[in-house]
């Protein structure tokens, strides 16, 4: 047998427009992995970049269940000794909302230079607005 190679077209790649108004945080994060990776095409690759772009609107308005908005911490640290900070969701949602959204997605794809690459193809917004729509981006449903 034969490994099929598709040919991957840089100028067909979709534009797609995702509400986060009431969604979860986890499956708003899966969905737009998956697009960034292209699985929702006949033609995915593993180790090629065949998804589409990713625009998510209203970011501020994404849901996390439990007492995830209180407890869950994000760590970040900067290489010198004591220097380790930790923030809350609430903090993180207080002052970029959009990094909730794409610290998820981030965790979701493969941590190489593909990966590095499809992360350039997401775009994040706090309000409803958008600057995408010359490229006519198709809107999708989040599953709830």
């Amino acid at each position: 047998m034969k490994t099929y190679l598709p040919k991957v077209n840089i100028d067909e790649r979709k534009w797609h427009v995702i509400d986060a108004d009431g969604a979860v945080l986890g499956r708003l994060a899966v969905q737009v992995a998956d697009i960034l990776r292209g699985k929702n095409t006949p033609v995915f690759t593993p180790h090629l970049d065949a998804g589409g772009f990713v625009v998510v609107i209203n970011a501020e308005k994404v849901r996390v269940s439990g007492k995830k908005e209180t407890d869950k911490t994000y760590m970040s640290y900067s290489g010198w000794k004591g220097g380790e900070k930790y923030t809350t969701v609430e903090q993180l949602r207080a002052k970029h909302p959009e990094m909730l959204i794409h610290r998820a997605v981030k965790g979701m794809i493969p941590k190489n230079r593909l990966g590095k690459v499809l992360l350039t193809k997401l775009k994040v917004y706090k309000g409803p607005s958008h600057p995408h729509a010359a490229q006519l981006p198709a809107t999708r449903k989040v599953a709830a």
